[in-house]
């Protein structure tokens, strides 16, 4: 290309390595999340919120191996979007493609709220007074200004960007393990640990999970997957960047809660972990080192306060604009979203991400506010990878599968529970706002596809999209007698968690008996593979439904 904004769709380069989606995965996870998370957790489960991650960490790494091997099966960049055309066809890819968009690009303007958040601690004009952590006019414009600034560096080309990340991460890794050994020098009361259970609850260990960010936390384990067309050898890398990244994300987490929890002065809990708070507690971190009078710390860490989302930020929409170059490669949506630079970025999907990240600021102006809508969501599109591995190793056995997942018959299962699991813990007021939007944005679509595009019926999909319905509608009811957030309370816990269990294993079952059949799985899985691994499959190439093939 002879210009910056070429007018091709073109390739995408293989320019990072296994390292590089490595620090990728990794970056994406230690955000904003390891600044508030803490203290969050803490609050919901006291010193049971070292649980808290151990449990969130198993979850997310059972989930990843899913994808790990779905993603070197579709060695390209948005794989979570091929995977489910392949899985259950054109019309449940469209909607999971868009599904995807929608977690991938509030999460940059949640990182740049992070960053406004911590600095209003110095510079008190960003944050409305007594409004828990809501942007001032100057706060969400400063919000905006950083997210531009993310993406103008994702024009970068893709070696340089990763260059850039290895920087950060490093940074990002070195900091909170610097946190979590001054803490730990500084102020150790094992009494902490033996704190009257009456002072939290003890089905906080599940519920912080999404309401703590601990699920928001784990996100971004699947940048690497995002990126998959990027690196010269996904069957390796891929693998190697999204269980690596989780196991390096998980040992930062736990130490941090560790630390946090033994620090905190007995004085500040006094009236009970749900009680707990102390000068400068909007800046967790920050505010605890310098109560322990580690002036240097708190600096750093208001310096941290700025790289580590940032760091996020920047990373995600790397990975939100693949997903939108895929969707526009597999005529989800329009073609133009496949326009690449002359360094062979997808500029369209980076300003679209930037665009809209900022218009998520409106409904969602305060982190914790953000935090809850990601976390729900995202468990969400969680739930398809363990459906899709399973239905692609019945229909399409003899595909190639440079990672192959031992004993998948079983972690799938168990992945899609501990996914609704998530989801039923993020409490009925969470579940119906979050189904509420998606049954209108699926109504939505229906119109423009039947009324508007006149697109034929028998190319939507109906039979392969069926089994949404009984997933979420009865996730809905569930959770409308479970006893978090705003439910009847109807469940004992014990029973919700068993409940739940066996209603995945009947959606799981539905959910395969409604996929593909084999022939019409090889021919998407070949319609796929058989295009230019970098630039994607063209709109024709893809088949339009299951029964179409």
């Amino acid at each position: 290309m002879a210009t910056l904004f070429g007018d091709s769709s073109g390739t995408l380069r293989r320019d990072a390595g296994r390292i590089g989606l490595l620090f990728a995965s990794t970056t994406s996870m230690i955000g904003s999340g390891w600044l508030f998370g803490a203290f969050d957790a803490a609050k919901l489960a006291g010193p049971w919120s070292i649980v808290s991650w151990v449990v969130g960490a198993a979850i997310i790494l059972i989930v990843a191996l899913c994808f790990a091997e779905l993603a070197t099966m579709f060695p390209r960049s948005g794989a979570v979007v091929h995977m489910s055309h392949a899985s259950h066809g054109a019309g449940i890819g469209r909607i999971w493609g868009w599904l995807l968009f929608l977690t991938y690009v509030s999460t940059p303007a949640i990182e740049a709220e992070g960053v406004i958040t911590y600095a209003n601690n110095y510079l008190p004009w960003f944050i409305q007074p007594g409004t828990g952590g809501v942007l001032s006019g100057a706060g969400f414009a400063a919000a905006v200004g950083l997210m531009l600034v993310f993406a103008l560096v994702n024009l970068l080309a893709v070696r340089w960007l990763m260059n850039v990340n290895a920087t950060v991460t490093w940074w990002k890794l070195a900091i909170p393990g610097l946190t979590v050994v001054a803490l730990l020098a500084a102020s150790v009361h094992p009494g902490n640990l033996q704190a009257a259970p009456e002072s939290y609850s003890t089905a906080g260990v599940f519920t912080a999970l999404p309401a703590a960010g601990i699920v928001f936390s784990f996100l971004g384990f699947r940048t690497a997957i995002d990126l998959a067309g990027e690196t010269r050898d996904p069957g390796r890398s891929v693998p190697f960047a999204v269980i690596g990244s989780v196991i390096l994300a998980t040992l930062v987490y736990i130490g941090l809660q560790v630390a946090f929890v033994l620090a905190v002065s007995p004085g500040d809990i006094a009236g009970g972990w749900d009680h707990l708070q102390f000068a400068g507690s909007t800046g967790p971190f920050a505010g605890l080192a310098a109560t322990l009078g580690l002036t240097w710390l708190a600096i750093l860490l208001y310096a941290d306060a700025y790289v580590s989302p940032a760091g996020t930020g920047l990373i995600f929409i790397t990975a939100g604009s693949r997903v939108l170059h895929a969707n526009g490669a597999l005529g989800a949506g329009p073609r133009h979203l496949t326009r690449l630079t002359a360094y062979g970025i997808p500029w369209v999907g980076v300003l679209i991400m930037w665009a809209v990240g900022c218009l998520f600021l409106l409904p969602f102006p305060a982190w914790s506010r953000m935090a809850a809508y990601i976390s729900s969501i995202t468990v969400l599109t969680y739930g398809l990878g363990p459906v899709a591995l399973l239905c692609l190793r019945r229909n399409a056995p003899d595909a190639e599968r440079p990672f192959l997942l031992p004993g998948a018959g079983i972690i799938a299962p168990v992945a899609f529970i501990a996914s609704n699991w998530i989801i039923f813990w993020a409490g009925f007021t969470t579940v119906s706002w979050l189904f509420s939007m998606i049954a209108v944005g699926f109504v939505v679509y229906a119109v423009y596809f039947h009324l508007v595009a006149r697109n034929p019926a028998s190319e939507f999909g109906w039979r392969e999209i069926s089994w949404l319905l009984p997933w979420f509608g009865g996730m809905w009811f569930l959770s409308a007698l479970g006893g978090q957030g705003g439910g009847l309370g109807v469940l004992p816990f014990g029973a919700e968690i068993v409940i739940i269990a066996l209603w995945s294993l009947l959606v799981l079952g539905l959910a395969m008996r409604l996929s593909l059949d084999p022939d019409a799985t090889r021919k998407a899985v070949e319609a796929i593979l058989s295009t230019d691994p970098e630039a994607g499959p063209s709109p024709a190439s893809a088949p339009a439904s299951g029964g179409a093939g």
